[in-house]
């Protein structure tokens, strides 16, 4: 069912490194025409990183591992809906394409055999959500998938410590890479501390052969916080988080809609400041995914 590219499965055949990337990134997260521009920057990163890039995404109902240059222009500059795991059957079945959210890129991703997984912000619970029940699906699907996952935390604009209660009772590890404190995507800390910390993607890559020999199918969250120097200023990301979440509810925005509005809020009205933090932080991301996935080949 899932079609992996030449490239990829080479990479995975022979054992070397493979990171995944999301294309909800692509499609929903950035602006035309930069998508496009980040997307091909990211995919070469990882190969100057010395790993293969697998860019996921549902191409005409054919959920694909590892996209061609044609494929991942088609989800930088075509309106293609955002495809979470629940979504996957529908789009499939109706022959459609679909950009993966985190919870359905590590869910194809693992499927296919990839392991190592980077991304900007993880999904969670939402604000409010002891009256809404609106949780991320990311949160469900890696306490099933193992795959590790490498984030700049979650999105500020989620309830971060419901989120990690809930990782903690889905049991799903969270270590804090180079870091005792849970990041919160634009911003390099959060109130919350963590349990565990690593100092390399050797120690993530153990972790990993750990989990595989006790038997468990969970994910792993690796938290890793975009640098100081590049965080966005707090005092001005506090303000523009509370006036988005402000324009939302006055807009009648609820569930699954409110996180791409507030961020489509955030990038228009920050004049780009969250959008550079956004590219930089990935980009962080990605640097530690390639560590991690270098490391785990050459564990096998």
């Amino acid at each position: 069912m899932v079609r992996t590219s030449d490239e990829v499965q080479d990479a995975l055949s022979e054992g070397t490194p493979v990171v995944a990337l999301e294309s909800t990134i692509i499609a929903h997260g950035l602006p035309r025409p930069e998508n496009l521009a980040a997307a091909q920057r990211f995919e070469g990163q990882i190969r100057a990183a010395g790993a293969t890039p697998a860019t996921v995404a549902v191409i005409d109902g054919v959920p694909t591992v590892g996209l061609s240059s044609q494929q991942l222009e088609r989800i930088a500059t075509e309106d293609i809906d955002k495809a979470s795991v629940r979504d996957l059957p529908v789009v499939i079945g109706k022959g459609i394409s679909g950009a993966t959210t985190v919870a359905s890129t590590a869910s194809l991703a693992a499927l296919a055999g990839v392991r190592v997984f980077a991304t900007g912000g993880l999904g969670g619970v939402h604000r409010g959500a002891n009256e809404t029940f609106d949780e991320s699906a990311d949160l469900s699907v890696l306490a099933t998938t193992p795959i590790t996952v490498v984030s700049a935390g979650v999105k500020s604009i989620l309830d971060i410590s419901a989120t990690l209660e809930r990782l903690e009772t889905l049991s799903v590890p969270v270590v804090g890479y180079r870091t005792d404190v849970f990041p919160a995507f634009w911003l390099s800390e959060s109130d919350y501390s963590l349990d565990w910390r690593v100092e390399s993607g050797a120690e993530v890559a153990a972790i990993m052969q750990a989990r595989d020999a006790l038997g468990y199918r969970h994910g792993i969250v690796v938290a890793n916080p975009v640098p100081h120097d590049q965080q966005w200023d707090p005092a001005t990301h506090d303000r523009m988080l509370e006036e988005a979440l402000a324009s939302a509810t006055q807009d009648g925005i609820r569930g699954k809609d409110v996180t791409p509005y507030v961020l489509s809020y955030i990038v228009e009205h920050s004049k780009g400041a969250s959008l550079g933090v956004n590219l930089d932080l990935v980009s962080n991301n990605i640097a530690v995914a390639a560590e991690i996935a270098t490391a785990w080949s050459a564990r096998q």
